[in-house]
């Protein structure tokens, strides 16, 4: 047993970077970690971790260990849920996603989720910055755009197009473009954690826009575009109802760029536990009923950039 918490703080404190991370996680005293550490490189006479007043950083030998430690540990906990006969899905599961998804597609959803999954307990983390899955003890990540990360696994789940949109009070005021290169003369409202920058995809290439009101967050993008402010680039399943009801209206749909996939995302190195492979199930069957992210397009029956100028 001892040496089983052994590798569970030398895992965690290289997941972590910290040793007082992994001892207010155990609950068991910064000094305490140490000394378990230290005693499993006793045993394995082998140094896994070097040791600074900045940094842990753990061996080559270190790092092979640590693999195969993550999996056994992981096979172990797995092993003793199934001779508890815990068959259903259950335990804690750590999702991060992108604030807008979460509050307006995933929350709503979770009673359903609840009674079909009732001893699961989620523990959602919304930001729209990158985050490391393994450093802060995520099991899931729900991102766009393709996967870059060798040491993480990904399931589409979905795939998502992004589109012009602009208030009808500004388009009156403004004008419609009709080409993407007069975006240029347009007062566009810039996703500060898009990456390229300002660089708008489309069909034949990016266009690079200005503009006075630049945020991180794709919420706020979507209320200022629906104070006037001007035109943003949005995931379409995030304003379905304002193109519907005719608040915003989609611009330059015949150059729009390719979809690009939404993926469920979890590190490669760790056995995907049971409550986590449902849960990716589960939002893969809410993005198959969200429009925008079911692979439709919503720009047919709105109104077209021509319409909108007429």
């Amino acid at each position: 047993m001892n040496k089983l918490l052994w590798m569970h703080c030398f895992v965690r404190a290289v997941e972590t970077g910290s040793f007082s991370a992994v001892a207010r996680e155990l609950g068991i005293g910064q000094p305490n970690v140490s000394r378990h550490i230290a005693s499993l490189e006793k045993e394995l006479d082998t140094r896994l971790i070097h040791r600074s007043t900045r940094q842990l950083v753990p061996t080559p030998e270190g790092q092979r260990y640590y693999t195969q430690a993550r999996q056994a540990l992981d096979v172990i906990a797995q092993a003793e849920s199934d001779a508890r006969g815990q068959e259903n899905p259950h335990g804690l599961l750590r999702v991060a996603c992108a604030p807008g998804f979460g509050t307006e597609k995933i929350i709503p959803a979770m009673p359903a989720f609840a009674a079909r999954y009732p001893d699961v307990e989620l523990e959602f983390r919304f930001g729209d910055e990158y985050i490391d899955l393994v450093a802060q003890g995520v099991d899931v990540a729900l991102r766009g755009g393709a996967l870059k990360d060798s040491a993480l696994r990904a399931r589409r789940i979905g795939t998502s197009e992004r589109i012009c949109v602009a208030s009808a009070a500004y388009l009156d005021r403004h004008g419609v473009p009709q080409h993407p290169a007069e975006l240029l003369r347009h007062q566009c409202i810039i996703y500060t954690l898009m990456a390229g920058g300002g660089g708008w995809p489309f069909r034949d290439g990016e266009v690079h826009v200005s503009g006075r009101l630049r945020l991180n967050s794709l919420e706020g993008i979507r209320r200022a575009v629906l104070e006037h402010i001007g035109i943003a680039y949005l995931p379409s399943w995030m304003v379905v109802k304002e193109l519907r009801s005719g608040e915003l209206r989609a611009l330059l749909g015949e150059h729009a760029a390719a979809r690009s996939p939404l993926n469920a995302v979890y590190s490669a190195e760790r056995l995907l536990p049971r409550r986590a492979a449902v849960f990716i199930d589960f939002v893969a069957e809410l993005c198959a009923a969200t429009p925008g992210l079911d692979g439709g397009t919503l720009r047919p029956p709105l109104a077209s950039a021509s319409a909108a100028a007429d």
